[in-house]
């Protein structure tokens, strides 16, 4: 039998990114003289800035605001991207996907050059089979646009889902796709099974030890 297509979120999972995200939306809500409190942004970390201004402030905030502070977050994130380091073992999970013969695409809905940076920083352009960006989808989490554009990018098959957040769990399951979820992104094992999770683990570490108890088992 071929080994499922693994589809790994990015951004919470593979690199430690989610308080630089909860800081920057932070600080672009308030540059548009929306006070949020921090804790209730990082609880939207991980769904598509599309929907997050929104699901956090409200429909005429995104009217009037919406792109604007979209755009603020974008370049307020930049000023922090060089603080980012990869979680322990993102790379090594990589690799051991791949000696495994998975195929293996990498799904963010982040801009291409967040991606590239991802990309170099865990040196993983040779370990995947393709990789999505904003530019792949109309709509991102918790749509499961993203899930089924990466499952296309690796051709027919089964595959499985790795993220952080409920936001990849309920993409994944709208697209029919059993997710795995690992703590990384701050959320507890008990919101990421209610939001679909098959498996959750404490970290990567954890992850590539108990591989073969989890969908990805070969």
């Amino acid at each position: 039998m071929t080994p499922p297509i693994a589809i790994l979120d990015i951004d919470g999972t593979l690199v430690d990114t989610s308080y630089q995200h909860a800081i920057a939306w932070y600080r672009a809500f308030r540059r548009h003289d929306v006070i949020l409190q921090v804790w209730q942004i990082h609880r939207h970390i991980g769904m598509g800035g599309d929907q997050l201004v929104s699901a956090l402030a409200g429909e005429q905030v995104e009217k009037h605001k919406g792109d604007d502070i979209r755009a603020a977050e974008k370049t307020l994130y930049f000023e922090l991207i060089d603080e980012v380091e990869p979680m322990h073992g993102a790379r090594e999970l990589l690799v051991d996907l791949k000696e495994r013969g998975h195929p293996i695409v990498l799904a963010s809905s982040a801009k291409a050059e967040e991606v590239d940076h991802y990309l170099d920083l865990l040196d993983a352009r040779d370990l995947t089979d393709g990789w999505t960006t904003s530019a792949d989808v109309d709509a991102t989490k918790p749509e499961p646009d993203l899930v089924e554009v990466a499952r296309e990018k690796a051709g027919d098959g089964d595959a499985v889902m790795v993220g952080d957040t409920p936001w990849d769990c309920k993409a994944a399951e709208a697209a029919g796709v059993p997710t795995i979820a690992v703590r990384t992104g701050g959320f507890a094992d008990s919101e990421l099974r209610a939001a679909g999770a098959v498996a959750v683990f404490e970290s990567i570490d954890e992850l590539r030890k108990r591989l073969d108890e989890t969908p990805l088992a070969i």
